[in-house]
């Protein structure tokens, strides 16, 4: 369950895309929230409890140098 979040945090799911990918980037925060796919680019929007009951945790910035 993920409770502290911002726009561009990676995040990973609790169940799998289609394409076999786990780990999303969230492109939009409110009242929704939207995330993209790391792995095929679909975006999806969910409402913020769904996103709450649905996410297994963040993962780690990478540092950009």
């Amino acid at each position: 369950m993920i409770e502290n979040f911002e726009l561009g945090d990676c995040v990973q799911m609790k169940k799998p895309h289609a394409c076999g990918s786990n780990d999303w980037t969230i492109i939009r925060v409110g009242a929704d929230i939207k995330i993209k796919c790391s792995k095929c680019g679909r975006i999806v929007m969910m409402d913020r409890v769904d996103f709450i009951k649905r996410g297994k945790k963040l993962l780690p910035k990478e540092i950009k140098s």
